[in-house]
């Protein structure tokens, strides 16, 4: 488990949505520092002095190595940058796949390499934020890139765990925040879900579902894919 108190917490995608929230609780909970972490870190609300803008594009090497030589002190990585276009998976134009497999899976992969060492030393953690359709067919290319990042994470957790680093892997449907802006559905409240993973960082879960979606689609995924699909989506849908 890692208790947040005095840690360097670094969280992608921190201008908005959950990564804002992300931020907003891990002050009210006692760190040392949160580097916040967005494409243009003028986005960023820096009013408490432990938060530090960072400039950071998960997507570019460069300006990953960049985010590694400022944030030397991280002992949590908080992977919660991402896209969702939900295109078909059968478009001959993989461009859209493209982009969320880059966003959704390279990076995270790529930000953990870069603070593997350093987490480990520090006995840190790291955060991915998945989702509900990383088990479920039904978020299209965006579903595929969320599958894609819990079996990293899996594989991650098997790499970091025995060097004492916990990862923790994050599920749920839909969430109120701008990513979701367009959906007509019951969506999660972004404070309950971050009070949710932080909750559960610390008292060492693995996995962290935070809404009944998540936990009903993880409960019954040793049923026939027909008996789940027909859970979630309606016959006359």
């Amino acid at each position: 488990m890692t208790q947040l108190t005095h840690q360097t917490v670094l969280v992608t995608g921190a201008n908005r949505g959950l990564g804002r929230e992300f931020v907003r609780q891990l002050l009210d909970r006692g760190v040392a520092k949160v580097y916040a972490a967005a494409r243009d870190p003028r986005t960023i609300d820096a009013a408490d002095p432990r938060v530090v803008p960072l400039e950071l594009d998960v997507t570019d090497a460069t300006s990953v190595a960049r985010a590694v030589e400022v944030a030397q002190d991280v002992s949590v990585l908080v992977n919660n940058a991402g896209i969702a276009q939900a295109a078909s998976v059968l478009n001959p134009d993989t461009s859209t796949l493209r982009r969320e497999l880059e966003t959704n899976l390279f990076g995270p992969l790529a930000l953990t390499s870069a603070f593997a060492d350093r987490l480990v030393d520090r006995s840190g953690a790291v955060v991915n934020v998945a989702s509900v359709v990383s088990w479920i067919g039904i978020g299209g290319s965006y579903g595929v890139s969320k599958a894609a990042l819990w079996s990293a994470t899996d594989s991650m957790r098997t790499e970091l765990a025995p060097r004492g680093v916990q990862v923790v892997g994050v599920y749920v449907g839909y969430v109120d925040t701008d990513l979701a802006a367009g959906v007509q559905a019951p969506k999660s409240d972004p404070a309950d879900v971050v009070r949710q993973v932080l909750d559960g960082v610390e008292a060492g879960e693995l996995e962290v579902l935070a809404d009944e979606t998540s936990r009903t689609v993880r409960a019954h995924l040793n049923e026939p894919i027909q008996a789940q699909l027909a859970r979630l989506v309606p016959v006359d849908a």
